[in-house]
């Protein structure tokens, strides 16, 4: 219901309270709902009024109840609105359609729900990405008009569609590319809702070219201010529930109706019975009710009235001791048989099979119960989150025999992913390397997956590096450099020394665990491979960090080991400069991290963009072969690249020359570096790093650059 005295809808959308027409009748101007009407009020239309922007609502929906009986969390509110569509070399297509490529509602209540819309690109051989608002590139897809094979309702030869990866998101950032020569094709991309796209007269790659709008799912929840108190709510017969994302609504008390967000009460929905006047008996008898009559009767006597009481009390006991058994037995029953479906659902049956037909390659990793998980994070509790990311959530946890582990909560694996996530299991079951994240076992009877990691307690590269903080103190040159030599044998490991090639396709510094001794930890397997020798892995969906992706196999989708190379380089460079891969600080030909490393070696001014711990180095000639290595890292050409191997090798052959041996209490030097030098710390012979550009020209004609 609406606010009393504010109209209920406009056209044939209502407008439930908190959202409202006109002064007074809306909780707060975010929730302000503007009607137009055009010729009768049946065609009248509904805009929802944002900060930056206009847009029309289609459906308004204040909350809905939870999905089953074992889901707690209550839906958020819904609101259907329709969004522009981002196109690109499109004639006749409005202005408002083809303008910009930012979808922004930042400042909201509202968010682009994650559940219930899709990404969709349409047009021949295009690449469409996702960003949020800070430029970090998320998800996208990317068409193949060559590639017949891929024809059918969008599943990549006109057409192409792939989810938006998490709750939250208020802000996308979309970019269209041609994959071919042909620049100036028409080309799209969208956001819609999913039960809109999997209509069966709806198709995305038809349907675009006379489309200027479509509908998408908007979340909302409450802002912090807007929250009753406990004592309000109990007045108004209101009680406050969480949604699955940590949002807060309202919700009327069982037995009452109403609008739960209007300060009148919701109202109970048994109303009183009349009750009815009794005929006044002698005291010697007793009134009864016999079909809506009052008699009076004569009474029964005590033990009558003792037997009639006693006997059907034992009977009804008996009858609920008997119920409360089957309650129980059928409770466990579905309980045994809620994990069986939640098992085959995460993919166990595909997991069985796979540890089957690999017995001899595969170490059996330990399956542990849902229990025993719950007990290790204190059910999951929020303080226990080590981080989250695109695949799921961490938290820190420690087991009954007092380890402490890192859990994983994966996302909500979809039918087409479940490969995706056995793979992972798989692939670090075969790994057994102290500079990769061991796999303890995994749960899979629980309604998300659970992955159970070693536990590496100091953070990760990228924070050490791009954090400035006490938490993550600075790195010296000899850790960096024995990192860069760790990370190098990790993957020179999965490249070469295990059962099957594996191709990590996601190295970056914030995959790059550290542990409490300052070593490095390769992990994040989610997207990883396998593959035969001498194959490669070709697929229409861009899988990589923006800033790491090897700029080959970005053209080609043709993942081959160089282009982990190629990534590792990028991480090198982090390490010589302790710059971000990708920077809006920097000038716009500059924000590409290799880019810029690129041209400032071109231009002889390497020392200029080094790190400041990297420029204290005394030994020059140990930089230059870094900054070597990592420019052949980042050729163009992936055959010019060097292999992991050579890479680990030539790291190490650096590592035999440097007069400075790898110091766990190097950390303890660079917490005290200003209260002078230390003794026990030796310092190679010859000048240390100077910022004038004299030196820096006398040092960089040694470097032969070869061009990319």
């Amino acid at each position: 219901m609406a606010k009393p005295n504010c109209p209920a809808s406009c056209g044939n959308v209502s407008i439930p309270y908190p959202f409202g027409i006109g002064s007074n009748c809306f909780m707060d101007n975010m929730y302000e709902i503007v009607c137009n009407e055009i010729g009768v009020a049946a065609a009248a239309k509904a805009f929802l009024v944002l900060p930056r922007f206009r847009v029309e609502v289609l459906e308004i929906n204040i909350s809905d109840p939870p999905n089953n009986d074992d889901d707690s969390y209550y839906e958020p509110g819904l609101i259907r609105v329709k969004m522009p569509i981002i196109s690109s070399n499109c004639i006749n297509k409005s202005s408002v359609a083809a303008s910009g490529g930012v979808l922004d509602i930042s400042g909201t209540p509202f968010f682009f729900s994650s559940s219930r819309n899709k990404f969709v690109s349409v047009g021949c051989n295009n690449k469409a990405t996702m960003a949020g608002l800070d430029s970090m590139v998320f998800g996208g897809c990317k068409t193949d008009c060559n590639n017949q094979r891929l024809r059918g309702k969008c599943t990549g030869f006109d057409c192409c569609q792939t989810t938006v990866p998490s709750s939250g998101i208020q802000g996308l950032d979309v970019t269209l590319e041609s994959t071919t020569n042909n620049m100036n094709t028409c080309k799209h991309a969208f956001l819609a809702e999913r039960r809109w796209l999997e209509s069966n007269e709806t198709d995305p790659s038809n349907d675009v070219q006379h489309l200027e709008y479509v509908p998408v799912v908007l979340e909302w929840t409450l802002s912090s201010f807007e929250i009753l108190n406990f004592t309000e709510a109990l007045r108004r017969n209101v009680f406050l529930d969480y949604t699955s994302d940590g949002g807060t609504c309202y919700h009327c008390q069982s037995g009452y109706e109403g609008n739960p967000y209007l300060d009148m009460r919701c109202q109970d929905i048994n109303e009183c019975e009349v009750e009815k006047q009794k005929p006044i008996c002698s005291p010697d008898l007793e009134c009864e009710n016999t079909e809506g009559s009052y008699n009076c009767n004569k009474r029964k006597s005590p033990l009558k009235i003792a037997i009639i009481v006693i006997s059907p009390s034992f009977g009804v006991l008996f009858l609920l001791l008997v119920i409360w058994w089957l309650y129980k037995v059928i409770k466990k029953r579905n309980k045994i048989k809620l994990k069986q479906k939640f098992f085959k659902m995460n993919g166990g049956l595909l997991l069985q099979q796979q540890l089957s037909s690999n017995e001899n390659n595969v170490q059996k990793a330990k399956l542990f119960n849902s229990k025993e998980l719950e007990n290790a994070t204190d059910r999951f509790n929020e303080n226990r989150i080590l981080g989250k990311g695109g695949q799921g959530t961490v938290y820190k946890g420690m087991l009954i025999d007092g380890r402490i582990v890192a859990i994983k909560k994966c996302n909500t694996v979809d039918e087409g992913n479940l490969e995706q996530f056995i793979n992972e299991i798989i692939i670090l079951s075969q790994i057994n390397h102290r500079n990769v994240v061991k796999l303890l076992g995994c749960c899979l009877e629980t309604e998300v997956p659970l992955l159970v990691y070693e536990y590496i307690p100091n953070g990760t590269l990228f924070q050490y590096l791009h954090e400035e903080n006490g938490d993550f103190p600075l790195l010296t040159w000899d850790m960096r450099l024995r990192i860069a030599t760790e990370i190098a044998g990790a993957l020179s490991y999965l490249h070469s020394a295990a059962s099957l090639p594996i191709y990590h396709r996601d190295i970056k510094s914030s995959n790059i665990l550290i542990d409490d001794k300052y070593r490095a930890k390769v992990a994040d397997f989610g997207t990883s491979r396998s593959v035969a020798i001498d194959q490669t892995h070709v697929t229409t969906l861009v899988y990589g960090t923006f800033g790491y992706l090897d700029p080959e196999y970005f053209q080609t989708s043709q993942f081959t080991d160089k282009s982990d190379v190629y990534s590792f380089g990028v991480v090198l460079i982090e390490l010589l400069t302790g710059e971000k891969p990708v920077s809006l600080t920097r000038s716009a030909k500059s924000r590409n991290l290799s880019t810029y490393f690129v041209h400032s070696l071109k231009e002889n001014r390497l020392f200029d963009i080094l790190d400041t711990q990297v420029r204290k180095v005394c030994n020059k000639d140990e930089v230059m072969a870094i900054a070597d290595l990592a420019k052949r890292c980042l050729h163009l050409n992936g055959k010019k690249r060097p292999t992991m191997l050579e890479i680990m090798m030539e790291l190490e052959g650096v590592q035999k020359v440097s007069h400075v041996q790898p110091n766990f209490d190097e950390l303890e030097y660079v917490r005290n570096e200003e209260m002078g030098p230390r003794n026990d710390v030796s310092i190679s012979t010859g000048s240390c790093f100077e910022l004038d550009s004299a030196s820096s020209s006398n040092i960089l004609p040694l470097l032969s650059f070869k061009s990319v």
